[in-house]
């Protein structure tokens, strides 16, 4: 039961942080709405977290191929591969932010963000009533 409780545990914790990633990245593309040039950047959520949850191996892993190179800190969660947005419409100044698409994904990541809490809170209050013998 202990076991089952930690995987879920750890399984929504990655997802929270990976939602708390997406959320960065959709807020910073909202706040360079209007910089000339500026590529909107998204990730692909499914695939970043079976990387992080060890389902697949991450597409683009570093090795030290040379012994002046340094290893990557033990236990680091890896970024995710950021994608780029591809513009809805032509843009004279090249930005690729589209405010509709972003205000959609922000609010979408956040009620994910929300469910993310609420199936915490599910495991943990199953946890405690586990312990207390109810």
């Amino acid at each position: 039961m202990l076991n089952r409780l930690t995987d879920s545990l750890d399984f929504h914790g990655q997802a929270l942080n990976l939602r708390a990633d997406r959320q960065r990245l959709i807020a910073s593309n909202i706040a360079n709405a209007d910089t000339p040039g500026y590529v909107a950047r998204d990730m692909d959520f499914k695939q970043a977290l079976r990387e992080a949850t060890g389902a697949i191996q991450p597409a683009r892993a570093l090795a030290t191929s040379q012994s002046g190179h340094l290893a990557g800190a033990s236990g680091a969660r890896a970024e995710p591969n950021l994608l780029y947005a591809t513009p809805s419409q032509t843009n004279l100044d090249r930005n690729t932010v589209d405010m509709d698409r972003e205000r959609a994904n922000f609010v979408d990541n956040s009620v994910k963000v929300e469910a993310t809490l609420r199936f915490i809170n599910h495991d943990v209050r199953m946890m405690l009533d586990a312990i207390k013998g109810q």
